[in-house]
Formats: C-alpha cells, sequence, structure tokens
C-alpha cells in the first residue's frame, strides 16, 4: 500500500510562528497550481507498481483555500490514474474561517472524509498573539458546519505552552478542546523556531516563550486530562479514541511502505532496499517552471544504508505508543536493541520499557525524548 500528500503552500498571512513553506495567496497562482498537482499525478502514476492507495492527505500552508472543484479534480484522477482504496482515509487541513457550509459541502461531496482543523488555541487572547484569523467562535462554527453536512471524523490542533499561559488557563483550554468532543488531537508545545517572527520578536525581549519546566508540567497536564477523557496518547504529539488514530501519519512513523509528495516544498519516501527520501524543492516558481516543462521536480534528499534505516525507524517508532518489536528488529536489520545498544539502553533505564518483545518509552521517556534517542542515532 501507498499513501499521497498534497502539498499546499498558500496562506492568507503567515503566522509568527510558523516556519513551514507558505506563500501569500495569489487568486491568478492558486488557479494554476492545482494543474500542476495533476500532471505531477500523472507523471508518478507508475512508479506506483499498482499499489493500493490508503490514504491521502492535503497538507499546507492552508488547502481549505484549494477551491473544491480543484480538490475534486485531483481526487478524480487518483482514482482514474492509481488504485484508491475504497474504504481510504482522505484528509483535508482547514482553518477556521477559511470555509462555509457550503465549501465544506463541497469537499465532502468531492471524497474528502476527514478534516484537520487548526483550531491551535481555545482563547481569543492567545488566537491574536499567535496571529490567527479566526476566533473561537469560527472554531466552533466551523465544526458545527462540519458536522451538519456530514463529516464524522475530525481532528483539533493545538499550540500549548503560550506565552503567558498559566497552567490554569491551559486547563480552561483543554476543557473548551474536549467539549468540541472529536475523536483525534494534535497537541503541540510551542517552539520558536529561528528566522520566524517570534524568533525576531524573542531575541528582542518582547516575547517570552515558557521555560523548560514549564513545558514540561504542561506536557503532563495535556497528557494526564486528555487521557483521563478516553483518548490513547498514541504519539508524543497526537491523541485518538480508539480506532480513530490517523492512519496517513501512522505510515510515516511506521516506516515501512512509500508515499509520494506532490507539489511545491512536498516530500515523499520511496521504501525499497534501506529506503530514499525525495523532495520537491522550496520554491513555488521553480516547480511550476518545471513541470510546464514536462520535467520532475524531486531531488534526493537522502539514501539511506542499513544503519541510516534502522536509526530512522528506531527515531519515528519510539515517538509512538506501539514503539518497535524484537521481531521487527530482527526480521528487518538483523539486531536486537539489548546487544546492539546497550549504552543507549543504560542511559534510558526504566524510561525504555520491554513489554512482551515491544521496546517503547514511558511518559518520562517522551519528555527526554531528544535527549535519549540521541544514543540510539
Amino acid at each position: 500500500m501507498i499513501s499521497l500528500y498534497f502539498h499546499i503552500p498558500f496562506c492568507t498571512q503567515k503566522c509568527p510562528y510558523c516556519d513551514f513553506y507558505s506563500l501569500p495567496v495569489e487568486d491568478q497562482l492558486l488557479g494554476g497550481y492545482p494543474d500542476q498537482l495533476r500532471r505531477e499525478l500523472e507523471l508518478r502514476s507508475g512508479e506506483a507498481g499498482g499499489e493500493i492507495v490508503e490514504s491521502v492527505y492535503f497538507g499546507g500552508g492552508t488547502p481549505s483555500l484549494l477551491p473544491p472543484t480543484a480538490v475534486a479534480m485531483l481526487l478524480n484522477t487518483v482514482r482514474e490514474d492509481y488504485r484508491l482504496a475504497a474504504d481510504a482515509e482522505i484528509t483535508l487541513e482547514v482553518n477556521p474561517g477559511t470555509v462555509d457550509i457550503g465549501t465544506l459541502a463541497d469537499l465532502y461531496s468531492a471524497g474528502v472524509n476527514r478534516l484537520s482543523i487548526g483550531a491551535q488555541s481555545f482563547d481569543d487572547l492567545q488566537l491574536r498573539t499567535l496571529g490567527r484569523s479566526h476566533d473561537v467562535a469560527r472554531i466552533g462554527a466551523t465544526i458545527a458546519a462540519a458536522r451538519r453536512v456530514g463529516f464524522d471524523a475530525l481532528s483539533l490542533d493545538l499550540i500549548y505552552a503560550l506565552p503567558g499561559q498559566s497552567p490554569e488557563d491551559l486547563r480552561q483550554e483543554l476543557a473548551a478542546l474536549l467539549a468540541f468532543n472529536v475523536d483525534h488531537l494534535s497537541c503541540y508545545a510551542l517552539t520558536v523556531e529561528p528566522g520566524t517572527p517570534f524568533a525576531a520578536r524573542q531575541q528582542a525581549g518582547e516575547l517570552e516563550s515558557a521555560d523548560d519546566e514549564s513545558a514540561r508540567d504542561a506536557f503532563v497536564t495535556v497528557h494526564e486530562m486528555l487521557c483521563a477523557a478516553g483518548y490513547i496518547h498514541y504519539e508524543i504529539s497526537n491523541f485518538a479514541r480508539p480506532g480513530h488514530a490517523c492512519r496517513h501519519n501512522q505510515r510515516y512513523w511506521q516506516r515501512t511502505e512509500s508515499y509520494f509528495g506532490f507539489g511545491a516544498g512536498a516530500h515523499s519516501f520511496d521504501a525499497r532496499g534501506w529506503g530514499r527520501r525525495l523532495a520537491n524543492p522550496d520554491d513555488l516558481a521553480g516547480y511550476l517552471t518545471t513541470m510546464r516543462a514536462g520535467g520532475d521536480p524531486r531531488v534526493n534528499v537522502e539514501v539511506f544504508d542499513r544503519a541510516g534505516a534502522l536509526a530512522e525507524r528506531l527515531y519515528l517508532g519510539l515517538r509512538t505508543r506501539s514503539g518497535v518489536t524484537d521481531v521487527e528488529l530482527r526480521e528487518r536489520f538483523g539486531v536486537a536493541l539489548a546487544t546492539t545498544f546497550p549504552r543507549a539502553l543504560t542511559k534510558c533505564g526504566a524510561r525504555l520499557q520491554k513489554n512482551n518483545g515491544v521496546w517503547s518509552f514511558d511518559l518520562d521517556g517522551w519528555l527526554l525524548f531528544n535527549h535519549l534517542i540521541s544514543e540510539f542515532l
């Protein structure tokens, strides 16, 4: 099986914390972009080798700026040129305020069956700090409209450890989040990335971000409140009710099957051999020029050997609740974790647990993930 990803690198405005590749939306440019995505789909269809497409994901940027007619065109091309599973998970990221009930109905009719809604906060003041163009009322209106047209699979994004956010503020935001009763949640601590407006404000002393201890406490609060509400903490930043984990993202973490990325800034993974990563450069003009000339915009990012593939599998797998298994490591890589990484296991101590042949981090291990995983890399 394979998965497909479409990168839609357009936004109405750039959020000050964001370092993803995105550009201001222009109607004329946006109008021509879907046609090049379709051309790239057609160009790459032979590489699918008849594999079934299990998931399709529209990410960005702001994919909800894409006209529903363009989404329908791309999904129809997938159906024509690939083998789309009857129960494929088809996700589109939505920013509240960029869609209305008519747009959502058209997306549902086009075949989108899951929405990832970029709420980010449930406090109007924090939404303004984050540079978001919506308010909390708009989040609720978007969720209500999505359900009205038939969307059952909904995910909400939350950013925590925000400037000035107290523990009680966070608990109130989590209570508001839980009140929407969706089946999937993605929760990320705010990271001030170099080169962003937040980084410049921090350097100028105008932005006070959470210290390490506060960020750790916030992570534990998120874990405890969401798990108490019936969610499974299945990956460091992701929670789901049983049976509702994001199938598309799980493919990234499992690293066993290929996925194809389309559009400027999209990444792909070829699972054959030890694996190969490719990317379309973060260059919209270059992408459009290459596509119009009939070329292939991809460049090799990394070709893995056995050691590199093993390191990446551990890095990705140990981010998840399902971890990695002795059986998999022996069959795929010919190693046993205990004998291959004795120093790393000593460093991890009780934070890395083995239960029924499955290695996984406990909550303390996830809190120290970047520090602990370095021993395996």
